[in-house]
């Protein structure tokens, strides 16, 4: 239709430029067909229906692809043409072109949206990495579904990425695990890392001021780089990353099979060298391993494996319920009865023991609230049988809370345990005497505790009343010293007169 649409406008004297604006082709499309005479026309014609083309061979898997997924981007057809039906030597374009043909003959449309971020300036080589989360949802072999996240980091100046997943939530530990695998990844770190205001980073914001989570701040510390948290969804302070992110959910898992997390991990690596990071910018207009490669020397040298031992200690936390429970791993633990309190944080922290052993404080520091078992399996309550008395429950918890209080954590366990043994039944009315101390006396209590110990008196009475005494004697050097004179008046005396002296002056007589 087009040739002699193309002879018609030319016998009505428009010119080649303008038939091929007329027609939205190219002037060398216009060029050719002029040339042509009818019966050369249909002899070319006849030549492209006959003559092969290079995807041919795999064409009936691209139609099988695209009507299994319709919403397969070229782009994807060719990365998996590459991996699985290992297509050498053919260009993306060529591709995309040949997809677009099938969709046609098939009747396999594709709609597509497309996000806009404002352009920004490249930043030196080695300065920034930007890292972000994201998660899909995905089949697996058994054909059910399965929710995946994986945590993604790109060098801003390369796009050099790195990308690895977890069949679960991020804690801070994952998350610091993924990092030193990212930086022996890139083979350095760089200056600055750029992240959303995440949970896993920041516990709040404060009119700019952001306080990370203690142990992340260790490990900050400890390798030695700046961090800048921008706000969710800005394309400006961190675009880089998200495109990233959208291109790991739409190229690689986006219509993919997940069997084993390794298996999954293992197939990430090889698209991040296969596509990911070979694949030309559409920006840089690079390949992003040939501009790492320059990249690596301004990054700083990963010094050595980061000890995580030392270091992931504090943040696992979990709420208190009203039962007294907290959970952990699918399953709930018992804390003594009246540790939740409605009007307190009810935050507890978990120390897992390499035995096994789940130890709770509530405190990172303090002293252990209770400790259990790490059960097997999921769904189960763990108690502790003295979590279940009331009576002993109150004692136990009063106990911890006025521990707590003291600097020296095993003196005053010395302490309650003399009382337990002195008094049994009475410990619960010994601890509440203690508390009222703790609360009138908070000033006096250490050194107090240190006397009974000298002294050894076991009575909290006792220790009321030496608390007291401190407090008393305290007062008294404090009045002591606000009717002192000053220093400076310290020489002045004051004139001293004989009983004559004042006897006249009652009597009325004169001074002589």
């Amino acid at each position: 239709m087009d040739y002699y649409q193309i002879l018609k406008l030319k016998e009505e004297g428009f010119k080649e430029a303008a038939i091929a604006r007329k027609l939205f082709i190219s002037r060398n499309t216009v060029r050719s067909y002029l040339g042509k005479s009818p019966e050369e026309f249909e002899a070319f014609i006849l030549t492209l229906q006959a003559r092969g083309r290079k995807l041919d061979p795999y064409r009936d898997y691209i139609v099988m692809w695209l009507k299994q997924h319709p919403d397969l981007t070229g782009a994807q057809v060719y990365d998996w043409l590459q991996e699985k039906c290992d297509v050498q030597n053919i260009a993306e374009s060529t591709v995309r072109s040949y997809v677009n043909e099938v969709r046609d003959t098939y009747q396999i449309p594709k709609v597509s949206s497309q996000r806009i971020y404002e352009a920004v300036p490249d930043l030196p080589m080695g300065y920034q990495i930007q890292v972000d989360f994201g998660q899909d949802k995905v089949t697996t072999t058994e054909e059910t579904n399965k929710r995946l996240y994986f945590i993604a980091f790109v060098l801003s100046h390369s796009r050099f990425k790195y990308v690895e997943w977890l069949d679960k939530p991020f804690r801070t530990q994952d998350m610091i695990r993924c990092h030193e695998n990212a930086f022996h990844y890139f083979g350095g770190i760089s200056i600055e890392m750029v992240y959303d205001q995440d949970a896993i980073l920041s516990v709040s914001e404060n009119a700019g001021d952001l306080i990370l989570t203690a142990e992340f701040e260790k490990y900050r510390k400890a390798r030695g780089f700046k961090i800048y948290l921008c706000r969710k969804s800005d394309p400006e302070s961190k675009g880089k990353i998200e495109q990233v992110v959208k291109f790991v959910k739409y190229n690689f898992s986006k219509n993919r099979t997940y069997d084993h997390l390794s298996t999954w991990n293992e197939s990430t690596l090889d698209w991040l060298e296969r596509t990911g990071n070979h694949k030309i910018h559409h920006n840089t207009k690079k390949r992003p391993f040939e501009v790492h490669a320059l990249e690596k020397q301004h990054l700083r040298i990963v010094s050595s494996t980061f000890s995580f031992e030392n270091h992931l200690t504090e943040s696992i936390t979990r709420n208190i319920t009203k039962d007294n429970v907290l959970r952990y791993e699918g399953n709930r633990y018992s804390v003594p009865a009246g540790t939740y309190h409605s009007k307190s944080k009810n935050l507890a922290y978990l120390e897992i023991t390499k035995d096994g052993q789940l130890k709770i404080r509530l405190k990172p520091t303090g002293l252990i609230l209770a400790s259990h078992h790490i059960a097997v399996g999921k769904g189960q309550v763990i108690r502790d049988p003295k979590h279940k008395k009331l009576k002993e429950s109150k004692t136990t918890l009063l106990a911890h809370q006025i521990a707590e209080v003291f600097n020296d954590h095993a003196l005053i366990e010395w302490f309650i345990d003399e009382l337990r043994r002195k008094y049994g039944r009475y410990l619960l009315d010994q601890l509440r005497v203690l508390k009222v101390v703790i609360e009138t006396h908070t000033a006096h209590i250490n050194v107090t505790l240190e006397k009974v110990k000298l002294m050894n008196l076991i009575s909290a009475n006792d220790f009321r009343d030496i608390a007291y005494s401190l407090h008393k004697e305290a007062k008294e050097d404090h009045q002591l010293k606000v009717h002192t004179l000053p220093t400076k008046y310290e020489h002045l005396q004051a004139a001293e007169r004989s009983e004559d002296y004042y006897a006249n002056i009652l009597t009325g007589g004169r001074n002589q």
